[in-house]
């Protein structure tokens, strides 16, 4: 489209989603790159022969489809794509546990970022969902280790490990720091050898307070993450809820066909 044919008045569609539509392929074609800003929205009124308020529409579109981000007196910019790239097939094998380097480090040392991790431990009744993926009676006693994992610095996924406490106890899975090969290391030297893991993975908006902790834009959605770690015996030993924010993670997976 031509300045001042941008907008089809007949179309029935409302302006400010055509709006959006447009700029939406523009970003998608690379007409304005990950990080570019967009024009100001006096530019964009010229371009699109429309109001202000017609603009600022459209925009809060993008903004919560998670394709622009809004910076107080500097603009709006197009949101880089995903920086970190979480591996499935080998973060989490006890080679990777013996050289110390575990899920996150192992995220880490592929991404070529620098790791931290804040941890606080306490300890709770299961309630009906943790029983029953812990395959424990609700109100049986969890630990719980609840962790910030930072990236050069910035928070980039909230984790919540619980454990029936009846295989924690007497244990440094009970302290924040739990010592080389983190905790399934210690489970398995208290002998409840891993065998398998389980991963569900979902998508939703984030409560205020993951958004807050994340320093997540409006209108970026959560990646969610839950992990259960099996025995050999088939029992569960610990259940990992995480959350990740969508513009900064890509998941990969890979298994070898049968």
């Amino acid at each position: 489209m031509e300045n001042g044919d941008m907008v089809d008045r007949r179309s029935g569609v409302p302006a400010f989603r055509q709006v959006a539509a447009d700029l939406r392929d523009k970003i998608s074609a690379g007409d304005y790159a990950p990080g570019d800003r967009l024009p100001s929205e006096r530019e964009l009124v010229e371009t699109y022969g429309v109001s202000r308020p017609t603009i600022r529409d459209a925009v809060n579109v993008l903004r919560t489809e998670g394709i622009v981000t809004a910076e107080h007196g500097r603009g709006v910019f197009v949101r880089p794509p995903s920086s970190i790239r979480r591996l499935s097939r080998s973060r989490l094998s006890k080679a990777a546990r013996d050289r110390n380097q575990g899920a996150f480090l192992a995220d880490a040392a592929a991404g070529g970022f620098m790791p931290s991790t804040s941890v606080k431990i306490r300890f709770e009744q299961a309630d009906e969902r943790v029983a029953s993926l812990l395959a424990i009676s609700a109100g049986d006693e969890v630990t719980v280790r609840d962790r910030l994992m930072r990236a050069d610095g910035l928070v980039v996924q909230l984790a919540v490990s619980r454990l029936p406490r009846k295989f924690t106890r007497d244990t440094t899975i009970e302290q924040v720091d739990t010592g080389k090969g983190g905790a399934y290391a210690r489970l398995e030297e208290a002998g409840h050898a891993i065998a398998t893991f389980a991963e569900y993975v979902g998508a939703r908006m984030p409560t205020p307070e993951e958004a807050s902790a994340l320093q997540l834009a409006e209108g970026t959605p959560a990646i969610t993450v839950t992990r259960v770690a099996y025995g050999s015996d088939g029992i569960p030993l610990e259940i990992n809820d995480m959350v990740l924010p969508a513009d900064k993670y890509e998941l990969s997976y890979e298994w070898v066909a049968d």
